[in-house]
């Protein structure tokens, strides 16, 4: 009898056990519901920008947070923007919803959206006042927005890279290195002192050029590929008064640099065709190798990661180097959320486009010598050009050939 007793009680458990199991699944799985805001508008201010009837402060007490992604309709027009602090929040060009003193102020950044969304048209007379006129006989207080939630977090990384702020002076920098962002790429297969990167050693609008210049010569660099400049970009940068890059200069006048002049859009047309000239570049001529764009980030580091996963470098030591950049420029602590959400972001998205993978891929189970070879050869390079290529970039360079 006692037995049959406890088989009931744990019987008894068990169904227990499995409702609240059933029952945390089911309420984890409900969506959060937020509220959604219907609000007139204040005013159009100068540029354009709009100043909403609803207190910034009324959607995060509804759970709204920095990096959400909200829905704004208005008439039968939609628009998906996100929920930040400044107009920089956001790339040029971009629709952004800010959090100012005024209200909840939708906006584009470096551009108008009363314009743009056809609410009203900015009419300037002789004398530079302006009045706005508003279509079909409509007045300010006609317009009414709608505001929702679109994407809980969906602009959250990228809102926090817009936050970095660092300076341009060599004083907030721990050594001249740093500051000049120059380093060697030592990793997989690559060769002793072969591959390195760095900010600019010519164009010095970023007040990096003489110190990378200098590293460039100590470290023996005989080919460049420049990724940022044209050549007319860098006849004028030797043709400055204060012109203090002369090694950079002997490698230009050599023919020893490939000056580029790429975009940022890496899947562009453009940058694709540039790369592959670049890559050949590499191919006819002989290292220690510099790649750099402007401030040696995005493109040196697009092209960096690329090379770096054809010489076998791991997933670990390719973020590794990525991530440096924003450690020197920014003073990052690694694995920290901003650390993170630019890892994520950026040479994540990065890996994601050379290897061909999905958000859903695990990168460090990717063969990334093997994707790297593909995507070059999806640029045009041949067998044989990429052989050669790893073949340079295999090599022993001495550090300071005369």
């Amino acid at each position: 009898m006692r037995k049959k007793k406890s088989l009931v009680l744990i019987a008894a458990l068990l169904l227990i056990a499995v409702l609240m199991i059933g029952l945390a699944l089911f309420v984890s799985s409900e969506k959060i519901s937020y509220p959604t805001f219907e609000t007139g508008v204040q005013e159009i201010q100068k540029y354009g920008n709009i100043v909403l009837d609803v207190e910034p402060e009324k959607l995060q007490e509804a759970g709204y947070a920095y990096g959400d992604i909200l829905t704004v309709t208005m008439d039968e027009k939609t628009w998906q923007i996100p929920f930040c602090t400044n107009y920089s929040d956001v790339e040029s060009g971009s629709y952004v919803a800010c959090d100012k003193d005024e209200g909840l102020i939708l906006a584009i950044n470096m551009g108008d959206f009363a314009t743009d969304g056809g609410i009203a048209e900015k009419i300037t007379a002789e004398d530079k006042s302006f009045t706005w006129v508003f279509p079909d006989g409509r007045n300010l207080e006609d317009f009414v927005f709608s505001i929702s939630m679109g994407e809980k977090g969906g602009y959250h990384d990228q809102y926090l890279i817009h936050q970095l702020v660092r300076t341009n002076d060599r004083a907030d920098y721990d050594s001249d290195q740093i500051f000049a962002n120059f380093r060697n790429i030592a990793a997989g297969d690559l060769g002793e002192n072969a591959l390195f990167r760095s900010s600019n050693p010519i164009n010095n609008e970023l007040n990096r050029a003489a110190y990378a210049d200098d590293f460039v010569e100590s470290n023996g660099i005989r080919t460049v590929m420049n990724l940022a400049n044209s050549d007319a970009d860098i006849a004028g940068y030797i043709a400055q008064e204060d012109f203090d890059s002369p090694y950079y200069a002997s490698l230009y006048q050599a023919g020893q640099v490939k000056a580029l002049n790429l975009s940022l859009d890496f899947a562009a047309e453009d940058f694709q065709e540039g790369l592959a000239e670049g890559l050949r570049f590499f191919i006819a001529n002989e290292g220690p190798y510099l790649v750099h764009c402007d401030e040696g980030k995005d493109r040196a580091g697009f092209v960096s990661a690329l090379l770096a996963c054809y010489m076998g470098a791991s997933y670990e030591q390719v973020v590794e180097d990525y991530m440096q950049t924003y450690i020197n420029y920014y003073h990052l602590e690694k694995d920290s959320e901003q650390y993170m959400a630019v890892k994520n972001s950026n040479i994540d998205s990065t890996l994601r486009m050379i290897t061909y993978s999905s958000d859903s891929t695990d990168l460090a189970k990717v063969d990334l010598v093997a994707a790297a070879k593909r995507y070059m050869k999806k640029l045009g390079l041949s067998d044989a050009e990429c052989e050669a290529l790893r073949s340079n970039l295999a090599r022993d360079y001495e550090k300071n050939r005369a």
